[in-house]
């Protein structure tokens, strides 16, 4: 049975003193939660501040992004190295502000999923059509390249190390949500491709989370579907109540 990871991405939100006192509240809220992997993804700026103020709860820490050179002259950019000396153990990849902002390509997805699995960091790799992709049809395509871009050819080991999380770009951000049933349907297709990628075994084990517009409101009906295993969760991550409803799922 796998269990539930639930993380919050803070993106570009709260500055050290506003971030230490989120993860203060979270502590409080869901530091010792034992049903749900719990984690958070903050800035680099506050990175170091966060773990350091989360340290001793069941709560992990992630950074939103990374390079895959290990150092050298690339102004701004932060490494796996840097990420894991200021105590967090996660990254997110290629999350769709990534890709379609900042122009990220699958290459470059899949550069950074290898030097944060060589490193030791554990990836949450972000898959996900735009709004015209599905209205095409073509939602199975362009997720299906995604993923065998970034984890093709790859040990079973490193796979299972990866969290997979799937965000229709329509709905991030938005107030869209994917219905349960829509996005079940697209986990299901991506369960299906680590199967046929690796085996069964293996697409069993790995967590698939659904992002876009969570909220405690929808969380129940996500997270009752076979195979969402979590969420990723944005806007309703920045405050504790809302994101202690959406870990706290089922049991309202």
């Amino acid at each position: 049975m796998r269990r539930p990871f639930i993380a919050g991405n803070w993106k570009m939100h709260k500055d050290i003193n506003e971030a230490v006192a989120l993860a203060e509240d979270l502590k409080a809220r869901v530091g010792s939660e034992s049903d749900v992997d719990v984690g958070v993804c903050v800035n680099a700026v506050a990175l170091q501040a966060v773990a350091s103020a989360l340290k001793g709860t069941n709560i992990v820490v992630g950074a939103q992004n990374m390079y895959w050179e290990e150092e050298g002259a690339f102004t701004g950019e932060i490494s796996a190295k840097m990420i894991l000396s200021a105590g967090a153990t996660h990254v997110v990849i290629g999350h769709s502000e990534r890709r379609h902002v900042f122009k990220e390509t699958n290459d470059e997805v899949r550069k950074k999923v290898d030097a944060a699995l060589g490193a030791g960091l554990s990836p949450i790799l972000c898959v996900g059509e735009l709004l015209e992709e599905r209205e095409a049809n073509k939602t199975e395509e362009v997720v299906k390249t995604q993923v065998e871009s970034a984890l093709s050819g790859r040990s079973a080991d490193d796979v299972r190390k990866t969290t997979i999380a799937y965000e229709p770009v329509w709905a991030i951000g938005t107030g869209k949500t994917a219905t349960p049933d829509q996005a079940q349907d697209v986990h299901k297709f991506i369960r299906s491709l680590l199967e046929s990628g690796w085996d069964k075994a293996l697409a069993d084990d790995v967590r698939i989370q659904y992002g876009g517009s969570v909220k405690p409101a929808n969380v129940d009906g996500l997270m009752s579907q076979p195979d969402i295993d979590g969420a990723l969760v944005g806007g309703a991550s920045l405050k504790g109540e809302s994101f202690e409803g959406i870990v706290k799922f089922g049991r309202g």
